[in-house]
């Protein structure tokens, strides 16, 4: 399998989408369910800079979340806000 060089893995990042959403319920794992500004419930996990550094996300917090395109049902809780 070949390695992506550096430019490749930031082209895969730019195909995501950001939203900002609030924690409406926390699940084991570090799952939340987040309900974004458009209405759609997310299932999303903590990003792994956020479990490194043991932040906090409880319920009723802001937080912005990155989606993929293809899967928009789940995603990856980047930071509170």
């Amino acid at each position: 399998m070949k390695k992506k060089n550096r430019h490749q893995e930031m082209n895969d990042r730019e195909d995501r989408m950001e939203l900002i959403g609030k924690v409406i319920e926390s699940l084991p794992g570090t799952l939340f369910e987040v309900k974004t500004s458009t209405g759609q419930i997310v299932l999303a996990t903590l990003s792994g800079k956020m479990r490194q550094n043991h932040i906090m996300v409880l319920p009723g917090d802001d937080v912005i979340i990155e989606v993929s395109p293809y899967d928009t049902s789940r995603g990856r809780i980047m930071r509170r806000k």
